[in-house]
């Protein structure tokens, strides 16, 4: 099957030049608006490129290890070893490693800063309640943002937005300005203002912004990959509903995860739904039927019956 199946990549590359570039000017914008106050930018651009390194080069290390994932062999779980080998060949990829999560709650991520170092992660809750058809549509997903180069544009994006909370923070507490904004005044309260609420909240809906986008593509791309998007869209109702039913508890290690996870792994409630990373499923899964009902008129087939959220 290598060789039907392209990856597209949605110039992911363009988008983590101009996330940075953006990153960048808002950070130089809040230093000079408070002042340019000696050492303060230096820090933070230290803090930016360690956090940047660290977060792209050990992803999938931090991650599997905030879920206290194990390896699996093919013995243990030679299902998953089958779906997972039949879709990285399809890719023309190398075949991931395979990790399962102890935790009842339904969810799968992918990690690893490219194809040669990725891994896949899925809960035992999701393999308890998903069927293989279904299991297979949330592999699909999941490989693409590998092969997207997600892993490189989340890690840069949640670096970046830290750099800038942390800065807003610190202005809010230290003060912005030099002595001579101070006495004026209005400079430096703008300063701090705009650092301090506006500067943070802005990095914040980039990185959404991105983290929608992203799953949006994987949700397309990997059901072109699998070549049945209806099977993703069951698999997202079924994962909403349990989701809501088994939240994952919110922990250092789970909260640092989730933005990499199929579908949000905590009840949203009021405001946490506008500012979750992930689209409304309703939404995904809207799109995966339209894709299924154009896939099957091409091929002459009966269209699918839209899923419905629990």
């Amino acid at each position: 099957m290598n060789g039907n199946f392209k990856v597209h990549g949605h110039y992911n590359g363009l988008k983590t030049t101009l996330l940075f570039a953006i990153m960048w000017a808002i950070i130089m914008l809040i230093w000079w608006l408070t002042g340019g106050r000696s050492g303060t930018l230096g820090i933070y651009i230290v803090i930016g490129l360690v956090g940047t390194f660290v977060s792209y080069w050990f992803s999938d290390r931090i991650a599997i290890a905030s879920m206290h994932a194990q390896p699996v062999s093919e013995q243990q779980a030679p299902e998953l070893y089958q779906i997972v080998r039949e879709l990285s060949s399809r890719a023309g990829k190398p075949m991931p490693k395979i990790y399962i999560a102890p935790t009842d709650s339904p969810n799968a991520f992918a990690t690893g800063r490219n194809e040669r170092h990725a891994a896949v992660c899925c809960t035992q809750g999701i393999l308890n309640m998903l069927d293989a058809r279904e299991i297979r549509g949330v592999l699909g997903h999941e490989l693409m943002h590998v092969y997207n180069h997600d892993i490189l544009t989340s890690a840069v994006a949640s670096a970046m937005a830290t750099i800038i909370t942390y800065l807003g923070y610190s202005l809010m507490y230290f003060g912005g300005g030099n002595d001579r904004n101070r006495d004026n005044g209005i400079l430096g309260l703008v300063g701090v203002l705009v650092s301090s609420i506006l500067a943070p909240l802005g990095a914040s809906l980039i990185q959404m912004a991105i983290s929608r986008t992203r799953e949006y593509d994987a949700d397309e791309d990997g059901s072109r990959l699998t070549g049945d998007p209806a099977a993703l869209a069951s698999a997202l109702t079924k994962i909403t509903s349990g989701a809501e039913s088994h939240p994952m508890p919110q922990t250092a290690g789970t909260q640092s995860a989730a933005a990499l996870m199929i579908a949000n792994p905590f009840s949203a409630q009021g405001l946490t739904k506008l500012f979750s990373t992930h689209p409304p499923t309703a939404d995904r899964i809207a799109r995966l039927m339209q894709m299924a009902r154009e896939m099957q008129l091409a091929q002459g087939a009966q269209p699918a019956q839209p899923a419905q959220i629990q």
